[in-house]
């Protein structure tokens, strides 16, 4: 890692009050004093704000607020300044200009962060746990990321790899006395520890369907035939006239996506064209659409208007878009217009036609009657991913490969105990299973790795 100085803007693009540069590196304080008279910067302590004007040569470019911190107690370990400035493009970039012109450059994406990670400050799993606090868009999702800040998947993940390696050290120890036939490491205990690795590795694993519905929301795909009622609900759902709302058969022609939020949980509400045969070509696209929709949703709203004699149709189309792994929840639609006697029919219809487990909800978007309760069965069905045994929610695919990478290589440790392997095979399959646990905190990982990972950070992070 060279020492080069960097600098960036840290805050949104965009005129605001104010805006914020940053810049770190061996030389940040010499760089800055060139543009900063009002005080001998070298002299201030860490941690401390200073008040006086950006210059570029002899013209002021702004009043500013500057902060300095001191390495290695900076966000870097570097030292770093911070420069507060009069919310205007024009002159951050004026700013920027003029400490390039001193000796910076500007930062690469992600590359504050990548310092910070470089030098020790963070591992890798908190990095990447940055990155998700700043697109954090619900409740659920900040507190996960700011647990994993904390260094919650480290801890976990650091427990493990310390048990594991005591017994690689003994596995090792064996091979440098081979010729001896001595077994420093019980296979029992050995065993026992895998398996005790092997349930929290499980654990941590599950967690990751409910990890993935925080961070990316939960995809709600609302189906059902023409004029059933799905932008009505879409509408209602949002408390906005978001679709177009008519009595035309078919006025839904491609998806309309949309977020909720319930409960701190956000959900990817997604209205659909309605499903029918169709000679009309754009209309028919729209179908194909929505069926593609379905495949990739977890819930499926499948609407059924009340008001009609024959759900032969309804029942056709659910089945062909069931799978195990999809919630379903069918709302009878158009309550108001029907008796108590006609919607109990149409629940038995659906109940003796469909095997799989299902929910069935009546509902009238029109009179906002029972919305409350889809609400609730949406938010149950994230709360029920929860693990209650693991405080440590897997949300990160990087985190999830390298688990499952993990959990392969203990099972074929396992393997090689049970049917009494040679002792460098076992090494082996140990040292692959410490490599990949590695992997999540940034111990063992490559620049291919971390270029990709900090590629995704935005510039000024």
């Amino acid at each position: 890692m060279n020492n080069e100085t960097i600098c960036a803007l840290a805050t949104a693009n965009g005129i605001g009050a104010l805006g914020i540069i940053r810049v770190s590196g061996d030389n940040a304080l010499p760089i800055v004093q060139k543009c900063f008279p009002a005080k001998k910067l070298e002299k201030q302590k860490s941690h401390t704000i200073h008040y006086g004007y950006f210059m570029d040569g002899e013209e002021a470019i702004d009043e500013i607020m500057l902060s300095i911190f001191l390495a290695p107690k900076s966000f870097t370990t570097e030292n770093s300044v911070e420069i507060a400035f009069h919310g205007s493009p024009h002159i951050g970039k004026r700013i920027l200009e003029t400490l390039i012109k001193n000796g910076a450059r500007m930062a690469k994406a992600g590359e504050f962060t990548l310092r910070a990670f470089i030098n020790g400050r963070i591992d890798l799993s908190q990095a990447e746990a940055i990155a998700d606090v700043i697109a954090s868009e619900n409740e659920a999702s900040r507190k996960v990321a700011i647990n994993q800040l904390k260094g919650g998947i480290t801890n976990e993940i650091s427990l493990l790899r310390t048990d594991l390696l005591n017994f690689v050290s003994l596995i090792e120890l064996e091979l440098d006395f081979a010729e001896e036939d001595v077994e420093f490491a019980d296979r029992t205990a050995l065993s026992g520890l895998l398996d005790k690795i092997e349930l929290k590795l499980n654990s941590l694993i599950e967690s990751f369907q409910y990890g993935n519905a925080i961070k990316n929301g939960t995809a709600v795909a609302i189906i059902g035939k023409p004029n059933a009622g799905k932008s009505t609900l879409l509408n209602s759902l949002l408390k906005e006239e978001r679709a177009i709302v008519s009595n035309i058969a078919g006025t839904t022609r491609d998806t309309i996506e949309e977020i909720l939020h319930i409960k701190g949980h956000a959900f990817r509400l997604i209205d659909t064209a309605g499903l029918r045969e169709t000679v009309d070509e754009i209309e028919a696209i729209g179908v194909k659409k929505a069926k593609e929709k379905v495949e990739n949703a977890n819930i499926l709203v499948y609407l059924a208007d009340a008001a009609t004699e024959n759900f032969s149709e309804d029942i056709e189309m659910i089945q062909s878009l069931l799978r195990e792994d999809l919630k379903l929840i069918i709302c009878a639609t158009k309550i108001d217009e029907v008796t108590p006697t006609k919607y109990e029919m149409v629940e038995d219809i659906f109940r003796n036609a469909i095997s799989q487990e299902f929910d069935f909800i009546k509902i009238s978007a029109v009179e906002n009657q029972n919305i409350q309760d889809l609400k609730n069965e949406l938010s149950s069905y994230v709360e029920h991913l929860k693990t209650e045994e693991n405080n440590v929610v897997i949300t990160n695919q990087r985190h999830f490969e390298a688990l499952q990478k993990s959990l392969d290589a203990v099972d074929r440790v396992k393997e090689a105990i049970s049917f009494q392997i040679s002792t460098e095979l076992l090494a082996y399959e140990l040292r692959n299973a410490l490599e990949h646990l590695g992997e999540i905190s940034g111990e063992v990982t490559n620049d291919e790795v971390l270029g990709n990972i900090f590629s995704k950070f935005c510039i000024g992070k």
